[in-house]
């Protein structure tokens, strides 16, 4: 195999978590490719330097000779080890004053919706000092930085032992002085890692580019020793090796001396994206899906012609800041583990790792992925690397694997042979693969069908032809070195550079096109440093663009403003489907990219083809065994053809040529892969619940529910749906039964189904195709007034029947109501809080009917105040509904009406089964739950055993408030539904089914089952949470949460803004509560402070943990938090908050949490304390107080 011929070796290098792979280029141009296992301690300290020293033939003791290696181009998975086993440096953090604790809250969100032991990622940063200094949002200087209170704490924590320090201040990315000095004198101290966040991400929010910082001042000084121990062993300082370079997470090399921490989380996979582009741009593939399965995962990206980056990507916790290739990783790769849970057949998300590895690999591991392919020949053991058993020399043991299958046969209890139960464990390995596919594609606008996949990695051969199906794609490609691409892509990298800007101006301002060639500059310096000519380097100019009001801006290349406005209306077309309003759009990001053309042209060999002498094998197909050819890809020459089923060996991997596929080598030894045979995408598989379907249309059901979502976050218009993630998709059965549901919001979960059941026989007989309607109806299986749901009924092709319902219900920023944002602290009947929408028709056989909508929102005696915010984010409700209706079609094409209504019923019975084993174990229970303004919520849960069911009688609940502490009927079920979905314990669908087995008692005219017209804005927020901690305070299982919201809302005629805030979790019997985290009911995000003050005249001036708030006990309860904002204009503010009088209760006889506090503090000094429930006006200087309540503890002391 040969290339350009040089005179040195070089070494491309991807040291993988299981695997290192090394593709070298000799000094006669031939390639070669070697594999080892990353991690052998007793044979060698570095994989990578190990394998360099095996393919230049040298022995242990011989050193490498000098001007032998030109390069060496490494990614490493180094620091992502560091950070996903936390083995990173001790950490300084120094944050401005008041924001301590900012990082550890974040966005306030919990991580898994229905876990009561909430577990939080570790934090990276070991102590915190607070830097007395402040500026607002323009750099005008509120507090000047306290440098001599800041060099006695520095010098105190480097006296402790601290030498690495991450320093992040309150807009520093624009106006980065303070930080600077403060790296100064840290530097003077002695700090040997010092990292700065406007360096490390110098880009607004200051959660993420502090966690930026953070990583950067963890990882660092680990990559530091690592990359020094390579160049060490290579000799590099005595001319062992010319260059040392790494690969970062942007897709671009860099020296060795330049690779920071920060850029080295994704440097493994970012190698694998280059590999695909170049060498599938070869053959001209240029709209590509990756798709990169190796042991423990599969990564997966999308390149329509250019790299794409994410500049927000959260890896093992930490919320990143900072341009990486947007790779999605979904835990299924050979090693997942088979397991039967929950009366479904499951793989992974565990895996069995190198140590022990699948099954067949002799050391006792699981069954897995690559066991099924053992078992369905697809795996030969006489045609894989004999390298298992004690002395590395056996092959693979099919026999183990085929007797785990038969006890996991047993285990089941089915009539299924083991052929076709690892045919169906297989099945859903490559649905949630495809799964991952269509979150970067479908649900982003681009038609899959019409790209290539080019597939890779050590496992990915097995399965592209089967996930290829799965999506409806017709083209592969794989590439001769496709077992070692991340490799053989460092090898075609270039030297790459880049800088970012944050402005948020015009299009038309010419301060842009000045920042933007400051930057450029900077970015081409940097790698003209690196010894490259002005002349290879090209600078890439991008400017991010979005509305004023949105979130997310789209990049697209720089150049005049009517140039940059209709390339933005382009991309968002193609992203969102409809053209937005280009009025107020805005220059968000500029970015500026150095590219230093010097990736190695890599041109492989035309094959010459060998004497084909094919094996045949023994491989199981359509329920019966066949021989199959086994062909040796090596001896394939161009033209040359073969057709599946088959299997193509190669020294780095196997690939399946499945039944309907062939596959032809082309230039280069590439092969390409053809459907030849039309997939019949009918498929018949029957109404009887099977184990492997029940699996694929659970995770099918929940995949097209997140599509909707995606949808949904994507276009709409308001904060509150698109940063908040206030909001929820479901799908219905055609009865209006739930069946999946994207959840966010958990209040919303099992109340959309009342209202999709209203529209449903309110509307009977008279829906025609095309039909949407909207309604809110508290009293009609509504929440509270600003959560609009939006319903389409699905038709059959005739348009006769309707399948199923799709609905989608967003918290609208204001529906009218007495004040701003639609939440009057003191509203005593609905009117008073918004309009009501009851089965109104928004969409009539396809056409929206904008002037009656309009019309509607602006009735009444108290309108909606932004009746545009509210049709643009309805319009973002109906794309939704279609994006779910249009799978929805899809699915019943493919599988037929009868199965897929099945299925929706299956699903239903497998939730339903998990809840009653939960009632075997109860016994009957009751609680009394006193709240603030003394009224009470009573429950009684009487179990019967015999039956398997329970009833929940809330006989003896106060009645309904003359205010509005009032939650309808369909939030009564939500919580129920939330509650007792917790109790399972493991990962179950969320569905109607979890309700059948429980039936409720709500007396009406209760405060939890009021009568129109009562207000009932704080019972989607505050009853909820006292409903939901009413029920679990008789089963005992949790102490009392925060058991609030803690709802702010804040406005004037300009500005309005609305915030939930958290507090503390109640502790369980072995768990503690958690500290500043939503609980329960609600999951909604907060804004980043530094965005808050950006958009809004207020100051955050504290944002931190409550110490000592939460409840004792043998286990304690979680703190609540303090959060102070300054007003910069005069503002209503409102507050809709509990436990202010009455403190979270604990349980078996653990202490209560404290009370919330609700105060103003004026400009001259003087307190005014608020109730729960109550309003104030600020003026200028005025600072609103809000602490919030903590958790009870569990266990008497």
């Amino acid at each position: 195999m040969s290339t350009q011929p040089a005179e040195k070796w070089q070494f491309w290098v991807d040291r993988g978590g299981t695997f290192t792979d090394i593709v070298a280029k000799a000094p006669d141009g031939a390639l070669h490719s070697h594999k080892l296992l990353s991690e052998n301690p007793e044979i060698y300290r570095d994989a990578a330097v190990q394998g360099i020293r095996t393919l230049l033939n040298l022995d242990a003791d011989t050193a490498i000779p000098e001007g032998k290696i030109a390069a060496v181009k490494m990614g490493t998975t180094v620091a992502t080890n560091a950070l996903l086993e936390r083995k990173g440096e001790p950490v300084l953090l120094l944050i401005t004053k008041g924001l301590r604790d900012l990082l550890r809250i974040g966005y306030q969100n919990r991580p898994k919706l229905f876990d009561l032991d909430i577990q939080l990622p570790e934090l990276l940063y070991d102590e915190v000092i607070e830097i007395d200094e402040r500026l607002d949002a323009d750099g005008n200087i509120i507090t000047e930085l306290d440098e001599d209170a800041a060099r006695a704490a520095l010098s105190e924590a480097h006296a402790k032992g601290f030498r690495s320090v991450a320093i992040a201040l309150m807009h520093a990315y624009r106006f980065p002085d303070h930080e600077q000095r403060l790296g100064k004198l840290a530097e003077d101290i002695g700090f040997s890692q010092i990292s700065l966040s406007h360096e490390a991400s110098p880009l607004i929010k200051l959660v993420g580019r502090g966690d930026t910082a953070v990583v950067d001042a963890y990882l660092s000084p680990i990559l530091r020793r690592y990359v020094d121990q390579v160049a060490d062993a290579l000799g590099a300082d005595q001319g062992g090796c010319d260059r040392l370079m790494f690969m970062q997470s942007n897709g671009g090399l860099t020296d060795a001396s330049l690779f920071q921490g920060r850029d080295a989380i994704l440097s493994g996979p970012a190698g694998g994206v280059v590999g695909m582009v170049r060498s599938a741009a070869e053959l001209g593939f240029e709209k590509l899906i990756g798709f990169d399965m190796g042991g423990t995962s599969t990564d997966v990206c999308h390149y329509a012609g250019e790299y794409e980056r994410s500049f927000e990507t959260e890896v093992a916790g930490v919320r990143m800041r900072a341009p990486m290739m947007s790779i999605h990783t979904v835990a299924a790769g050979g090693g997942s583990i088979l397991s039967y849970r929950d009366g479904r057949m499951q793989v992974g998300p565990e895996s069995a790792g190198a140590n022990p590895g699948p099954c067949a690999y002799r050391r006792g591991g699981p069954l897995t992925v690559t066991d099924c392919n053992v078992l369905l020949g697809k795996l030969h053991p006489d045609h894989f690397p004999h390298v298992f058993g004690p002395n590395g020399d056996l092959p693979l043991d099919a026999d183990a694997v085929r007797t785990k299958f038969e006890a996991l046969k047993t285990e089941i209890g089915t009539d299924k042979t083991v052929e076709d139960l690892a045919e169906g464990f297989l099945r859903i390995a490559v649905e949630n693969m495809a799964n991952a596919i269509k979150k970067i594609s479908v649900q982003r606008g681009y038609d899959v069908t019409r790209y290539t996949m080019n597939c890779f990695g050590g496992a990915g051969g097995q399965h592209a032809c089967l996930v290829a199906d799965a999506l409806g794609m017709e083209s592969i490609f794989i590439h001769p070195f496709a077992g070692v691409l991340s490799a053989f892509g460092m090898g075609l990298a270039d030297i790459r550079a880049m800088r970012e800007a944050q402005l948020g101006c015009a299009l038309e301002d010419i301060g842009a096109a000045k920042q933007l060639a400051e930057i450029a500059a900077a970015a081409r310096a940097e790698v003209a440093s690196q010894g490259v000519a002005e002349a290879d380097i090209i600078v890439e100019q991008r400017a991010h663009i979005r509305p004023k009001g949105a979130q997310q801006s789209l990049p697209v290349d720089f150049g005049n403003a009517d140039k940059m406005r209709a390339d933005f209306v382009t991309a968002h077309k193609q992203r969102f489907g409809f053209a937005p309003d280009t009025d107020d759009l805005i220059i968000d990001v500029l970015e500026a990219e150095a590219v230093g053309q010097t990736g190695e042209p890599v041109t492989m060999p035309n094959p010459t083809g060998g004497t084909r002498t094919d094996a045949t094998v023994p491989f199981h197909l359509n329920g019966g065994w066949q021989d199959i050819p086994l062909v040796d890809r090596t001896a394939l020459a161009i033209g040359d053809s073969v057709t599946g089923p088959a299997i193509l060996t190669e020294p780095t991997g196997t690939n399946m040529i499945e039944d309907g596929w062939q596959a032809t080598c082309a230039a280069g030894g590439n092969l390409v892969l053809k459907r030849i045979v039309p997939l019949a995408r009918k498929e018949a598989i029957g109404t009887s619940v099977d184990p492997v379907m029940l699996e694929v249309f659970n995770n099918l059901f929940m995949s097209i529910a997140e599509q909707m979502g995606a949808t949904l976050a994507n276009t709409a218009y308001s904060v509150n749906i698109k940063e908040r993630y206030d909001f929820s998709c479901a799908m219905f059965d055609q009865s209006g039964d739930l069946v999946a549901n994207a959840p966010h919001v958990p209040v919303h979960l099992g109340s959309m189904s009342e209202s999709v059941r209203t529209v449903l026989r309110t509307n009977a007989g008279k829906i025609r195709p095309g039909d949407v309607f909207m309604m809110n109806n508290p009293f009609n299986g509504g929440t509270h007034l600003p959560d609009v749901t939006v319903i389409t009924p699905v038709f059959d092709a005739a348009g006769e029947n309707i399948l199923y319902t799709v609905a989608s219900r967003g918290h609208h920023a204001d529906i009218g109501g007495k004040t701003p944002g639609s939440a009057p602290p003191d509203s005593r009947t609905i009117d008073e809080e918004g309009i009501v929408i009851d089965n109104f028709l928004l969409v009539d056989r396809g056409t929206l009917r904008e002037e009656a909508a309009r019309a509607l929102l602006a009735s009444g005696p108290f309108p909606c105040r932004n009746v545009d915010q509210n049709m643009a984010d309805l319009a973002a409700q109906v794309a939704a509904n279609e994006t779910g209706a249009t799978e929805l079609r899809k699915i019943t094409s493919q599988f037929g009406h009868g199965t897929v209504q099945a299925y929706m019923g299956h699903v239903q019975d497998n939730a339903e089964e998990s809840v009653r084993r939960v009632l075997d174990v109860l016994h009957d229970c009751s609680f009394s739950y006193p709240l603030d303004d003394g009224a009470k919520i009573e429950v009684a849960i009487s179990v019967d055993k015999a039956s398997r069911s329970a009833t929940i009688d809330f006989t003896g609940t106060s009645d309904q408030s003359p205010l509005n502490y009032n939650a309808p009927m369909a939030i009564c079920r939500a919580v129920v539904l939330y509650v007792f979905r917790t109790m399972v314990g493991s990962d179950i669908p969320m569905n109607e089914g979890c309700l059948k087995p429980l039936s409720l008692i709500v007396p009406e005219g209760s405060m939890i089952n009021p009568r129109y017209p009562a207000a009932v804005i704080s019972g989607n927020t505050e009853v909820s949470q006292a409903i939901c901690d009413t029920l679990y305070g008789a089963l005992g299982v949790i102490a009392g949460s925060q058991g609030t919201m803690n709802n702010f809302v804040y406005g004037n005629d300009t500005h309005q803004n609305y915030e939930t805030i958290c507090g503390g979790t109640g502790a369980g019997d072995g768990f503690d509560g958690t500290s500043a985290v939503h609980s329960h009911m609600t999951n909604t995000r907060m804004t980043d402070p530094e965005v808050l003050e950006t958009r809004f005249p207020v100051r955050v001036d504290e944002f931190s943990i409550r110490d000592g708030s939460g409840g004792q006990g043998q286990t304690s309860g979680g703190d609540g938090i303090v959060r102070r904002l300054r007003f910069n204009e005069p503002m209503t503010v409102t507050v809709l908050s509990s436990h202010r009088i009455v403190p979270p209760h604990g349980a078996q006889g653990g202490g209560s949490g404290a009370v919330g506090e609700n105060s103003v503090v004026r400009a001259d000094g003087a307190v005014a304390e608020l109730q729960g429930n109550d309003q104030a006006s600020l003026e200028v200087g005025d600072v609103f107080v809000m602490k919030t309540p903590g958790g009870g503890g569990f266990g008497a002391l």
